[in-house]
Formats: structure tokens, C-alpha cells, sequence
């Protein structure tokens, strides 16, 4: 059953200069030549030196799903089937390949488990090219990983917009659970497909056997077959391999907190220059910024991008370059005083790392209403991704805030529902939003806006939100609204909590001062004896901070990404002064 939530338009990368995904399901069959390619004799000679040559016998499993994590399996003899498989037993044919063909899709450069089964057909000689030698080869190879980078990339857009692949989501429709789960798996680009125990007799079996209580939705089940109950976002990572084990005895030169804009960034250009990166993000890379419908003053994109798909290209890029992304996985302490520096992280786990860089963003403000937390995932949403623009179809919605954000899902949700109402405390647009978008704004017929205005109270049941009142704080009218759906942009406060008792020193507002800002603690010193403190650096030694997290930051895409090429040469000065081990 196809996902119709599947948000592939918003997600993946460009497959081509000046070519993006989306690849629409009419085109598929017109761009076979680039996900399924075949390699010439000579090209296969290049890559042998990166695996190694095994023989299957006919029948044999080649890929299991959920379990197997090659690279990528390349046919040289024979045939082999790929298969799509969905944790209940259900199989259906993919493609076979046949000499110069291979099995991969974008996840292998990461080592994840497979999302097919694999099974040869007749005797099998292979080249099986594992997830670190994939990455060198796409790196050696420069024109010929290219090409496979493509394939690998739109594969994962066909099982996206099949809706096939991944895990399966029981569950009847309105659960808060589902929804959060589905706008979880859509940030992070993974295939899934969703069940409606009332009219599907194999969800129907499921929850028979496992009788789920209100608390349980959804059943999730695994690739590997295993059926999780109302699994957390840690648990739901760990069935589809995002997040794994982590070696315990590992000193990482850079450990990144948060996989924004600027974390992504310094997990790129680290990596890309052979420092050991782990990248660790509590819930889906791209941060903030990928809430963005569309950004279009972003240098070098003149038609705009949509925040996810600036955040899928940078995510491709840093597995490519050998970063280790842990999804998700939230830092919950650090311990500025180790040697290594060490964070202990929200499954128990504790990394080190020489250096640390902190981007770990802002998160929106939530409104003093009693009753918020009720409709969150049932009326009240911090996001505007293509599952939430799908409950708004002719529907009458509320947006609140003025920045460029919220200008950007206003224009967003105004192509899905009959009418966006706008509400901002301040006189107008002009002050908090560039100018392009309160243009697009104007023009655009069913967005209005309301100035001076707050939301005041929340009506609704189990069910979910069901109207608003909302107050003109210049007349002290008030009105009740019918709505049901309600986004909030209305500022954010820094994700800085998690620090406290460490050492990292903050303003008033939470967010972490650097450089010359710093003001109780003292610099690190030199080998000549004289202080010194990179720009980017925190009041702990080798901890650095960027992005919307740091005190005086500009809050850009841009800049973010700026500091996250930036600070990487601040933190080779800072390992070059660290002793050397003996």
C-alpha cells in the first residue's frame, strides 16, 4: 500500500546539475537508464580493487532485509532478484540484474541494513564492496561515483514514493503517536508504509495477536520482523539501523551535537578533510531550517530550494565523506573537565571526542496556554511539511508568527488550504521578514493578515483541537475561530539546557557566548605561554559552538553553514596544540 504521506518533492538531493528530485512517479520509467545502470567491462575492472568476489548458489540470499549492511553487491556472472519485503512476510518483486548491474541504495554508504531482499537466481559470481570501501570508490572514482551516487539516491526517492520499504505503521488514522511517527520517518527521508487495522486484514491479525490498548498505537513493524508498541523516536532508530552501537573505546577527533545547517556543514568539510566525525541530531537532520517550504535566497539557487532538500544533499554528503550520523541520538551531558571530552547521550551510552562543536539550534517557543500540549500532533504543529499541508486540503488554518519561517510555510500551506489566517503581535511584516516573501505574501489571494493579534485560548476533545480565540491587543476584541489546525512560529529559545553545570558559559538569553564575548573564564594558553581563544571557541577549551546556539549569531541558513566551514580550521589550531599522545 503506497504511502500517501511520502514526502519525496521536499527531501532529496539534485540528481544532476541543475537537475533536482523530486522524480515524479510518471518519470521513473524515463530515468531507468540512471537508477538501474549498467557498467561497462572496463568500468567493473575499476572497481574490483575496492571488494571482494564471492559465488552464490542458486537461491541463496544474498541481501536480507533489515540485516545485511554491504555497500553494494555488482553482479559479474549470473543473475540476482531484488525483492521489497515489509517485516509481516509480504514479498514483491523489484528488478533482477545481471552483469555490470548492482544492489545499493543511498543508506549503504552509511552501512545501514538493507531495505530489499536479494536472492540469486542460477550460480552468482559478485563483487561484494563494503559501506567504507563504497564511500573511497564514490570518492577514487570521481565520474563514476557520481553516477552511482545517483542511482543510489533516486532508488531511495522510487521506495519513498512507492511508499514501500522500511517499516510498517498500524495504527487507526488520527492517533497523535502515528502522526508524530510519520513526520519523524518523512524528516529523515525513510521509507515506510502506514496500515489501517479497520480495512487491512493483515494489520487486522496484527493487532489481534498483540491486543494493542490506546497507549500502544502504532504498532511498528521492523524490517527484521520484530513489532515495536508506540516505539520512541531512540527505539524506532535503532529497528531501522540509523542509530547504532557506538565503539565505547573511540576518541573522535570532532564530535558535532545537533545536524542542522551548520552542523552539516562541519560534519562535511571535516570529514571531507579526514578527520573522525560523529555527528549526533535528536531527531531528524536539517534542523529547523528544514521546516523551510522554499528558500530562496540561498546563494547559488535562484528558482529557491526547499529547506529539506538543502539538508538531503548535505546528509549525502557527510555519509559519503565517512561522517558517522547517529539518528536519533540526543547529547544529554557534557563533561567538559575529561580528558578526552566526553558526552553521555540519551541511551546510556558515553563518546569522546578531542573536540566538540555544539550546534544544537533553537527550538519554537511554545504560547502560555494551558492546554497546549493536548493538541500537539492534533491541531497544533511546529512544522509544515508536506503531512501536515495534507490535513489542511480547503481547510481554514491559523499561522502564527512574522519571521521568515513562518512567511515561508504561510505561502506553503496557502496552495493546500482555503484559507490561511496570519496572526503577528507587531504592526506588520516589515521589521522581522525579507522583503520577497511579504510580497509573495500580499499576493497571495487567501493569506490574511492580522497585526496586533495573539491567540488567547484552545477548544477542543480527545479528538483533537477544534477552534481558537484570538485577541486585537490594540481593541481588546476578541474572536472565536472553527479551526483545527494551528502552526506556531513564533521565535525560538536555545537548546542549552542539557549544559547546565558544565562550564559552558551563557548570556542571559541561554545561548552559548564564544571568543572575545566570553567573559568569567580563562583562555587556554598558547605554547608560548600567551592566552588564546579561536572565535568560535566556548569558554571550555576544544569546545566550540555555531549556529543559531551561539550568542550573536545571525540567524541565516548561510551563516550557520559559514560558521560550519569555519570553525573546522579553528579546530585543526586546536588539535595541533594538544600533546601529542604517548
Amino acid at each position: 500500500m503506497a504511502n500517501p504521506n511520502a514526502s519525496a518533492p521536499e527531501f532529496l538531493p539534485e540528481t544532476g546539475p541543475d537537475e533536482q528530485v523530486p522524480v515524479l512517479a510518471a518519470s521513473i520509467e524515463q530515468r531507468r537508464h540512471q537508477i538501474f545502470p549498467v557498467l561497462t567491462e572496463r568500468e567493473v575492472a575499476r572497481l574490483l580493487r575496492f571488494g571482494t568476489v564471492r559465488t552464490y548458489g542458486n537461491g541463496v540470499r544474498i541481501l536480507e532485509a533489515g540485516y545485511t549492511r554491504f555497500g553494494m553487491v555488482l553482479v559479474l556472472k549470473g543473475r540476482m532478484a531484488a525483492y521489497r519485503y515489509d517485516g509481516l512476510g509480504n514479498s514483491a518483486f523489484v528488478i533482477e540484474h545481471g552483469p555490470g548491474e548492482f544492489t545499493a541504495e543511498v543508506s549503504q554508504l552509511a552501512g545501514r541494513p538493507s531495505l530489499v531482499n536479494v536472492t540469486a537466481v542460477g550460480s552468482v559470481e559478485a563483487l561484494v564492496i563494503p559501506a567504507d570501501q563504497l564511500r573511497a570508490l564514490v570518492i577514487a572514482e570521481a565520474e563514476l561515483g557520481e553516477r552511482i551516487v545517483r542511482a543510489l539516491i533516486l532508488r531511495r526517492v522510487n521506495l519513498l514514493e512507492l511508499g514501500s520499504g522500511g517499516p510498517v505503521l498500524v495504527a487507526p488514522p488520527g492517533q497523535p503517536a502515528l502522526f508524530h511517527m510519520q513526520s519523524f520517518l518523512t524528516a529523515n527521508g525513510h521509507p515506510h508504509t502506514v496500515l489501517d487495522p479497520r480495512n487491512d486484514e493483515t494489520a487486522q491479525a496484527l493487532c489481534e495477536h498483540y491486543q494493542p490498548t490506546a497507549d500502544d498505537w502504532p504498532l511498528v513493524v521492523c524490517p527484521d520482523g520484530s513489532v515495536l508498541k508506540n516505539p520512541s523516536n531512540v527505539e524506532m532508530g535503532r529497528c531501522l539501523g540509523m542509530s547504532r552501537e557506538l565503539p565505547a573505546e573511540k576518541v573522535w577527533d570532532v564530535i558535532v551535537v545537533g545536524a542542522g545547517p551548520a552542523g552539516l556543514a562541519t560534519a562535511v568539510y571535516a570529514g571531507s578533510e579526514g578527520l573522525s566525525v560523529l555527528a549526533l541530531e535528536a531527531r531528524a537532520f536539517g534542523g529547523q531550517a528544514a521546516a523551510s517550504a522554499r528558500i530562496e535566497n540561498y546563494l547559488g539557487f535562484p528558482t529557491g530550494i526547499s529547506g529539506r532538500a538543502l539538508a538531503g544533499r548535505a546528509h549525502v554528503q557527510a555519509m559519503k565523506f565517512g561522517v558517522e550520523l547517529a539518528i536519533p541520538l540526543a547529547a544529554t551531558h557534557l563533561a567538559c573537565h575529561a580528558v578526552p571530552l566526553a558526552l553521555d547521550l540519551v541511551d546510556g551510552q558515553r563518546v569522546r571526542g578531542r573536540s566538540v562543536v555544539l550546534s544544537c539550534g533553537a527550538r519554537y517557543r511554545r504560547p502560555s496556554l494551558a492546554n497546549i500540549k493536548q493538541f500537539e500532533g492534533r491541531g497544533i504543529y511546529y512544522w509544515a511539511s508536506r503531512i501536515e499541508a495534507n490535513l489542511c486540503v480547503d481547510a481554514t488554518v491559523i499561522l502564527v508568527g512574522g519571521g521568515n519561517s513562518a512567511g515561508q510555510a504561510a505561502v506553503f500551506l496557502s496552495t493546500h488550504a482555503r484559507k490561511v489566517h496570519m496572526l503577528v503581535r507587531g504592526d506588520g511584516l516589515k521589521s522581522t521578514m525579507s522583503a520577497y516573501l511579504i510580497e509573495r505574501i500580499r499576493a497571495t489571494a487567501n493569506i490574511e493578515l492580522h497585526t496586533h493579534t495573539e491567540i488567547v485560548a484552545l477548544e477542543g476533545d480527545d479528538e483533537g483541537l477544534k477552534g481558537v480565540r484570538w485577541r486585537n491587543n490594540n481593541s481588546l476584541s476578541e474572536k472565536d475561530v472553527n479551526v483545527s489546525r494551528v502552526f506556531l512560529f513564533i521565535g525560538a529559545d536555545p537548546n542549552t539546557d542539557w549544559l547546565d553545570g558544565c562550564g559552558v558559559e551563557v548570556d542571559k538569553q541561554g545561548f552559548i557566548r564564544t571568543g572575545d564575548a566570553v567573559q568569567a573564564a580563562p583562555c587556554r594558553l598558547d605554547a608560548t605561554g600567551a592566552p588564546v581563544r579561536s572565535s568560535l571557541e566556548t569558554s571550555v577549551p576544544g569546545v566550540f559552538a555555531i549556529g543559531d546556539v551561539r550568542a550573536g549569531s545571525t540567524k541565516r541558513v548561510a551563516a550557520g553553514v559559514g560558521e560550519g566551514a569555519q570553525v573546522v580550521s579553528q579546530i585543526h589550531a586546536y588539535l595541533a596544540s594538544l600533546p601529542v599522545a604517548g
